[in-house]
């Protein structure tokens, strides 16, 4: 083999080593959380009946979740109706629901057309079985983005994921604890307001009862009502009213 075509083999292999080293790295920073995806069957049904909700505007408020949100319409309906029954109020939350489906909902349709004044957003206890805490806070992280880019006025109360399982022992609370501590980061006091009630929840030695959470994730009406009165003055003020 001559010089010039050993040079030539030499550089081909290391151009292509560098390519696959890249894309190694590429794959390694690139998960599930921050890819927008929709779901199937019922889901899709609730999703393009929120967006029919959003198009008729006179939206103030929304929440945006998964199904701890959703429940504001079983468990919660009582007190969403005395909280919130006055202030053109919308529940984007669907059961299931990982930061990658809220991603894929907010590029479809469910802020088009409507700039309203407050989103209550809390999300990603789903992803803690399947996604670091790292990577959680990833996709919280593209949410808040993607709401800034839509609606630039309106204010953002982001929630700190709720505590779940009995103890604080439990793996999947440990997980929200790590990703609420990085979001937490995203508060400017501005535009963007980070909030933790989990505490509110739980007993003195940090467990939770199935009177609030009957499951040790989904809430009770008791719970619900917690949840209304602890985030009310962030809300009021946020909202003007």
């Amino acid at each position: 083999m001559t010089l010039r075509r050993m040079t030539s083999v030499s550089c081909f292999l290391i151009a292509a080593m560098l390519t696959s080293v890249a894309s190694a790295q590429a794959t390694a920073t690139k998960h599930d959380a921050i890819t927008p995806v929709p779901r199937e069957g019922g889901w899709m049904k609730r999703h393009e009946s929120m967006n029919a909700r959003v198009a008729k505007g006179n939206v103030d408020l929304v929440f945006i979740g998964d199904s701890i949100t959703q429940g504001w319409e079983g468990r919660g309906k009582k007190v969403w109706a005395d909280f919130y029954g006055d202030r053109n109020a919308v529940n984007l939350g669907i059961g299931g629901d990982r930061t990658q489906h809220v991603m894929w909902r907010l590029d479809n349709g469910n802020l088009e057309g409507i700039s309203p004044k407050l989103a209550v957003v809390m999300i990603g206890t789903n992803n803690s079985g399947r996604n670091k805490p790292e990577e959680i806070a990833e996709g919280v992280t593209a949410i808040i983005h993607q709401l800034r880019e839509k609606a630039p006025e309106m204010k953002i109360l982001l929630l700190a994921t709720f505590p779940r399982g009995a103890t604080p022992a439990d793996p999947k609370r440990q997980a929200n604890e790590t990703s609420n501590a990085i979001v937490a980061k995203l508060a400017d006091n501005e535009n963007i307001f980070y909030l933790d009630i989990g505490d509110k929840f739980l007993a003195d030695d940090g467990s939770l009862s199935k009177e609030i959470m009957p499951d040790l994730l989904h809430l009770s009406e008791q719970g619900y009502t917690i949840w209304a009165e602890s985030i009310e003055p962030s809300v009021t003020k946020l909202m003007g009213k």
